[in-house]
């Protein structure tokens, strides 16, 4: 019998699909126990797999758990991507569209979210001394504050801009998600936050 009534099994898998459904049965079992309460043995029976499957693809639950932060953070570049369409360039409401993405989607994954920002051992990690390129996040957002204010270039301002948005919607998520905002008591609404955020940074 299955504990977890709140996390659905796999019926079965394709031997392709092994890997994604591992990711995605680790996934489930942050959001429902967080990083540090669940075993490999878990993630297996959600999965509905062997317990000898992830080691096809997987040295180990530290390796799950970076697939599952690399996975979420492709999600959450495609999704604040996707929220873009449709909306003429150089419009304030592309960067209130990408805050709301960026907001929705700690809200709608608070454990993942947190994964994603504290995870010790990202892949891809630099050696020292080494310059590391810039999370796709970042530079969307760059782009799009430059194309704002008719810029050809990522700048100084530019980049100040930018980190100003992401510093706002990324604590705001953290509020949202940590229960704190009562004690922060707002008087707007997040799309009003949200909104005179952009036009105060973007004025």
């Amino acid at each position: 019998m299955n504990s977890d009534p709140k996390i659905q099994k796999k019926s079965g898998y394709h031997h392709g699909d092994l890997r994604a459904q591992l990711i995605e049965a680790t996934r489930q079992l942050v959001e429902e126990k967080g990083p540090d309460h669940f075993s490999v043995s878990q993630a297996c029976r959600v999965a509905g797999v062997s317990t000898a499957a992830p080691y096809r693809h997987f040295r180990n639950k530290e390796e799950m758990l970076e697939s599952v932060c690399e996975e979420a953070a492709e999600r959450h570049f495609t999704q604040m991507k996707a929220a873009l369409e449709g909306l003429p360039d150089g419009d304030l409401e592309r960067i209130i569209a990408m805050g709301r993405v960026y907001v929705g989607f700690a809200q709608a994954e608070p454990s993942v979210f947190r994964l994603m920002f504290s995870w010790p051992h990202q892949s891809g990690a630099q050696a020292p001394g080494e310059d590391a390129a810039p999370p796709p996040t970042k530079t969307l957002v760059e782009t799009e504050v430059a194309k704002l204010l008719g810029r050809t270039e990522i700048d100084s301002d530019v980049k100040l801009r930018a980190t100003m948005l992401w510093t706002f919607v990324h604590g705001l998520s953290f509020l949202l998600i940590d229960g704190k905002a009562k004690v922060c008591e707002f008087d707007s609404d997040i799309e009003e936050m949200l909104s005179e955020a952009a036009r105060r940074v973007m004025a």
